[in-house]
C-alpha cells in the first residue's frame, strides 16, 4: 500500500499510529526519509483528529494529501471527516477496517467505516490486497476530479497483515493515469479568503443538494477510470460492483471485502453440486450503485447480504439500501435477507458458508440472522431467561461464562 500511495505522489502525509494500519504510514515515513518520495512532508501528529485536521489544512493549501487510520481512530476523526467532505477537499484515506469498542476488539469487521457512511466520503472496499493496491490511484483521481474525499477500506489483519504477491503499478503507469495535482481551491495569504464559512437555513439545503450531486457523479466516472487504469496496468480493475457466476443464479450472495474469495470458492462447489447460486462483489458503497446492482441482480429470486457490521437495534446496513434500490423501476422482485458474519474478527469459514449456501438455496435463511452464533455460550450467559435482563456489562458476563466453559474443558 505504501509503495502504491508513494507512486501517487502525495505531498503531505499526516500520520498517527493505530493497528492494523500503522505499518502503512511507517513505510511511507521511510520512503520520505530516504528521499524516494519527494517532495513530501511527513508529519507525526498527536492524534487521529490531528491527522485529519492537518490533512484538511494541507489540502486546502493546495497539497495532494493522504493519511490512514482504523477503528476508534476513525471515530476520533469523525468531526473532521464531515468538515473535509463539506469543504470539498480531495483527501485520500486508507481505512484498515477494525471492530469498534466497547468491549475492546482489535480484529476485523467493517463497523468503523460503515459508521461514517453519511459523512460525505466516497467509500471503496477491497476484496484482496491487489484490489486495495489498485484502488488507491483510482481514489486519488476520483477525489481530485470531483472534489470529494475518498476512503479506501481494506479488512484489517485479514488483508493488512497478509503476505501475497502484488503487482504494484509502475511509476510511469501511475503518472499516465494520475496527472499532477491542480487544486480547485487554494488558501493563499496573498489573496485572503475564507472557506467553511457559516451557511444559514437560506442555503444549507442547497449546499447539501450540490454535495449529493457531486458524489453521484462518481457512479458514472468510476467505471470509466477503472477501465482506463486497467488498460494501463494490464489487468482487470475494480468498478462499482461485479457479478460472479450469475448466469441462471436464483440465489445470489452480496458481500464487500475479503470474504469474497472464500465465498466464490464455495459458490464454485455449490455450482458443481447443481445449486443455482452466484455472488455479487460490492466495491463502491458510497455512493450506492443502485442501477448497477439492479442490473446485476435482475434474474435473482433471492439475495442474501453478508454484512460484517449491523445497526444495533435495527438490522443490516447494506440490506435496507439494497431493498430500496431493487424497488426502483424496473423493480427486481427478489427476497432480501441479512446474514451478519465475521464480527470482531470471527473467521468466516468455508464450512459455515457451505451450510449457509445450502440453506439459502432451500429458502431456509431468515430475514435477519447471525452466522455461527454460539448458542451454548448465550445460554450459559442467561440468554432467554430473566437474567438476560440484568443490568451491567453484557461483555463481562459473557467473558465469565466463556472462561468457565474453557476451564471445564
Amino acid at each position: 500500500m505504501a509503495e502504491t500511495v508513494a507512486r501517487c505522489r502525495p505531498q503531505v502525509v499526516p500520520a498517527y499510529p493505530i493497528s492494523p494500519q500503522t505499518h502503512i504510514v511507517e513505510a511511507l515515513s521511510a520512503l520520505v526519509r530516504q528521499g524516494v518520495l519527494a517532495p513530501c512532508e511527513f508529519v507525526n501528529v498527536e492524534s487521529e483528529f490531528g491527522a485529519m485536521s492537518l490533512s484538511i489544512g494541507a489540502s486546502a493549501a493546495g497539497a495532494r494529501t493522504y493519511t490512514a487510520t482504523s477503528s476508534q481512530g476513525l471515530l476520533f476523526m469523525a468531526e473532521a471527516l464531515y468538515n473535509a467532505a463539506g469543504l470539498g477537499l480531495p483527501i485520500v484515506l486508507t481505512v484498515a477496517n477494525r471492530a469498534l469498542g466497547a468491549p475492546i476488539n482489535i480484529w476485523n469487521d467493517q463497523s468503523d467505516s460503515l459508521s461514517q457512511r453519511d459523512s460525505g466520503w466516497i467509500q471503496l472496499y477491497a476484496r484482496d490486497n491487489q484490489a486495495a493496491c489498485d484502488l488507491h490511484p483510482i481514489a486519488f483521481r476520483l477525489a481530485e476530479e470531483l472534489s470529494v474525499p475518498v476512503m479506501v477500506c481494506m479488512d484489517g489483519f485479514v488483508l493488512t497483515h497478509a503476505v501475497e504477491r502484488i503487482a504494484v503499478p509502475e511509476q510511469e503507469a501511475v503518472d499516465a493515469f494520475l496527472p499532477p495535482y491542480r487544486p480547485q481551491q487554494i488558501l493563499d495569504p496573498g489573496v485572503p479568503m475564507s472557506i467553511g464559512a457559516m451557511v444559514g437555513p437560506e442555503a444549507f439545503t442547497e449546499v447539501r443538494f450540490l454535495a449529493h450531486g457531486r458524489m453521484q457523479r462518481a457512479l458514472l466516472r468510476m467505471p470509466e477510470l477503472a477501465e482506463r487504469y486497467a488498460k494501463l496496468v494490464g489487468r482487470p480493475s475494480e468498478g462499482l460492483a461485479r457479478g460472479y457466476r450469475l448466469e441462471g443464479a436464483r440465489t445470489v450472495f452480496l458481500a464487500m471485502g475479503s470474504v469474497l474469495g472464500t465465498l466464490e470458492d464455495v459458490i464454485d462447489e455449490a455450482r458443481a453440486d447443481g445449486l443455482a447460486v452466484g455472488a455479487v462483489e460490492l466495491t463502491c458503497f458510497r455512493p450506492f450503485p443502485a442501477h448497477r446492482l439492479r442490473t446485476l441482480l435482475a434474474g435473482a429470486e433471492q439475495v442474501v447480504v453478508l454484512e460484517r457490521a449491523f445497526s444495533t437495534g435495527a438490522a443490516g446496513i447494506i440490506t435496507p439500501e439494497l431493498i430500496a434500490a431493487l424497488a426502483d423501476p424496473p423493480a427486481v422482485p427478489a427476497r432480501c435477507s441479512t446474514v451478519v458474519a465475521g464480527l470482531g474478527g470471527r473467521p468466516i469459514t468455508k464450512k459455515a458458508l457451505r451450510t449457509l449456501v445450502r440453506d439459502a438455496a432451500a429458502s431456509r435463511v431468515a430475514r435477519f440472522s447471525f452466522l455461527g452464533l454460539d448458542r451454548d455460550l448465550l445460554s450459559r450467559a442467561g440468554y432467554g431467561r430473566a437474567s438476560d435482563d440484568a443490568p451491567g456489562s453484557t461483555a463481562e458476563r459473557l467473558l465469565a461464562r466463556l472462561h468457565a466453559r474453557e476451564e471445564s474443558r
